[in-house]
């Protein structure tokens, strides 16, 4: 389904001698809007979390703390095949996790995603998402780095530490030119790139609507298999179900095709509906099969409600993991062509 919305006049371009003052003013905006959710967002994080971040990024590590049954996600690299074979369960090597680790942001900032019905675009939520998160990696001596992409990947920014690190990566994300194209987003692209590039085991966070040409699933997928990925799904009410506005003028944001269309047709707006929803459907069947964990971020929703969310369900899935692990008592299906 391609992603409809009204949209306003491109501004024209400023002269070459104010580009220096709008520099200055976006990092300082940067700085205002960092600053703003070190005193809202991550103080509220901060003492829900309680410090334990760990079931949002995990780490690595060389040094071998203990052995264990193996469970549903767990890298089939740190399986112990003379335990296994020996006690015929599979069991794997469970490390101590470094205290410093690597975390990549994958940002699709194509134009589907500076779209919003309401009081904030999709992309304004991407932004204080990778804010919140990279500064609350930084705080606790980790780096980050970023992949951004538009068109196509345009920036990579290396993993680094700091809060300079951080504004200079939010600064990026904010002062990047208005696309003028008219092709679709291929989010394979980005992610193949991130294959190339990621060398040392990561947590990564792919950040998009995921509104997409197809075959970004299976690398999705491969990318998963070497790195800790998270898909960080961005989304609008207005993409799954339209509003009694009329009749309006709606816009594909990356193809520039226009239309005008009746949303006082009731039938029209089912239509549009049923059609959100099989997408929907097939999206989350797409992640799922890709082995990745799904936080999803509207644009009219709460960040901190989101993320905690995500991290009592992560819980969840640890513990019912364990669990189901204590009982088994042969090699899991995918596993036995291996042995």
């Amino acid at each position: 389904m391609k992603n409809w919305f009204r949209k306003s006049a491109q501004a024209d371009a400023p002269v070459p001698a104010l580009v220096a003052t709008a520099q200055a003013g976006a990092a300082a905006g940067a700085e205002h809007v960092l600053r703003r959710l070190e005193w809202t967002v991550l103080r509220r994080l901060d003492g829900l979390l309680q410090g334990d971040y760990r079931t949002l990024m995990r780490g690595t590590g060389m040094d071998l703390a203990e052995l264990r049954e193996y469970q549903h996600h767990d890298d089939v690299r740190h399986i112990d095949w003379n335990v296994t074979a020996r006690l015929q369960m599979p069991h794997v090597r469970v490390f101590t996790e470094d205290r410093e680790m690597a975390s990549w942001f994958l940002l699709d900032l194509s134009p589907s995603v500076d779209f919003g019905s309401g009081d904030q675009r999709k992309s304004q939520v991407s932004s204080e998402f990778v804010a919140v998160l990279a500064r609350m990696l930084t705080r606790h001596g980790n780096r980050v780095g970023a992949m951004l992409y538009g068109s196509g990947v345009d920036t990579v920014l290396p993993a680094r530490g700091g809060r300079p690190h951080v504004l200079h990566l939010l600064h990026a994300m904010q002062t990047r030119p208005e696309a003028t194209g008219t092709t679709t987003t291929r989010l394979d692209e980005l992610l193949q790139s991130a294959a190339r590039l990621l060398r040392r085991r990561s947590t990564v966070f792919v950040v998009s609507d995921f509104i997409s040409e197809s075959g970004w699933e299976k690398t999705l997928g491969q990318l998963a298999q070497r790195h800790e990925v998270v898909a960080v799904r961005l989304l609008d009410p207005m993409e799954l179900a339209l509003p009694d506005l009329g009749l309006i003028p709606i816009r594909d944001a990356e193809t520039g095709e226009q239309l005008l269309v009746d949303t006082h047709d009731a039938g029209f707006r089912r239509r549009f509906a049923r059609i959100a929803a099989q997408r929907e459907a097939d999206l989350r069947q797409a992640l799922v099969r890709a082995g990745v964990d799904t936080l999803e971020l509207s644009t009219d929703g709460d960040l901190v409600d989101a993320i905690m969310r995500f991290t009592e369900l992560r819980k969840r899935r640890g513990q019912s993991s364990g669990a189901a692990g204590k009982g088994r008592r042969s090699l899991p299906d995918h596993l036995k062509a291996a042995a």
